[in-house]
């Protein structure tokens, strides 16, 4: 009880905000997440209240891992079947490529390599979900926050301006309603600005795009594992004692949380309500998570990133792209 009354103004504050971007993004037809992300940068003052700071840390970290394990009921494993290895396989070539195109291009420029990973991740996988994903697992340093905020800020705005560009090139390319899907679903960051692309062409590669980018999305707890394996072994290697070791992070419960879900979904038939409620549920504990993560950020520092981070993040959305519409000619 003592501990609750800790968290709960954090909490409150958090939620409250969440609610006001959910209103606002109705009204506006702007993404919710973007406007979440503000509000919270917005009022990032809360966080320097004591009475605030715990529960906007708390949302930050464990409201999020729930948001990401709840996305594991949004897809079954029927879905890679269904899809085609063909293009299954094409959408993982695409994301790991990604990241490591991320981390290559972000040395070339100077910058971290965890940064060329979350990054190559988001624009790879699924947007701020998977920045989110990642960021969770990626070690702690001074950058952390504010390298999370500028990717999702990023990926936003960029998928927001490719689910109103790639129909149009999908319509000057001529491509067939099949290859018209795969493109949006296997280029577009995030799961919300795909599903306005691929219905805005037709209701067939709507359904058809919004099933390739759930399997995009299937790939994000393998991604997260790897990326903790990674972590792991340099930790072992590099650090060596037994200190250091015992604080290289595990597998986290989100991630066993996502395998679980998913797993339950593709050997149960489940009911509509409970699917609905639970990608409800998730898309609410994800903006109620970025606007804490809004709240803790450091806008002077978030203003001085320069172009570089940016520019990445162009580049790795035009390679995903690029990659995607050569290979549809190869497809079955």
């Amino acid at each position: 009880m003592k501990k609750l009354k800790i968290l709960a103004p954090g909490i409150v504050v958090a939620t409250i905000t969440g609610l006001a971007a959910l209103f606002l993004s109705e009204h506006y037809n702007v993404p919710v997440m973007l406007f979440a992300l503000l509000l919270g940068i917005a009022l990032s003052f809360l966080y320097e209240d004591t009475k605030c700071k715990k529960g906007i840390e708390f949302t930050a970290c464990h409201i999020l891992r729930v948001g990401v394990a709840l996305l594991g009921l949004r897809i079954a494993f029927g879905d890679l079947i269904s899809l085609g290895w063909q293009t299954a396989v094409l959408l993982m070539v695409a994301i790991i490529s990604t990241i490591l195109l991320g981390i290559v291009v972000a040395k070339a420029f100077g910058l971290s390599k965890s940064f060329g990973v979350l990054s190559g991740g988001a624009v790879g996988i699924c947007g701020a979900s998977a920045a989110m994903a990642i960021s969770a697992v990626l070690p702690d340093s001074p950058e952390k926050e504010n390298d999370t905020i500028l990717t999702i800020i990023s990926v936003t705005a960029l998928s927001t301006i490719a689910m109103v560009l790639y129909p149009i090139i999908a319509d000057l390319l001529a491509l067939d309603p099949t290859n018209t899907s795969i493109f949006l679903g296997g280029t577009i960051h995030d799961v919300a600005q795909v599903v306005g692309a691929g219905y805005s062409v037709s209701e067939q590669t709507g359904d058809l795009a919004t099933l390739t980018k759930l399997v995009r999305v299937a790939y994000l707890m393998p991604v997260v594992l790897c990326i903790l394996f990674v972590i792991k072994l340099n930790v072992n290697k590099y650090r060596g004692t037994e200190e250091l070791i015992s604080k290289s992070p595990g597998v986290p419960g989100f991630l066993i949380g996502f395998v679980l879900l998913m797993t339950l979904n593709s050997v149960v038939e489940l009911p509509p309500l409970i699917i609905s409620g639970a990608n409800e549920l998730s898309r609410f504990a994800l903006m109620v998570a970025i606007t804490a993560i809004g709240m803790k950020s450091n806008l002077r520092r978030l203003l001085t990133v320069g172009i570089k981070p940016i520019l990445l993040l162009v580049i790795e959305t035009l390679w995903i792209a690029g990659l995607i519409l050569l290979s549809l000619p190869y497809l079955a």
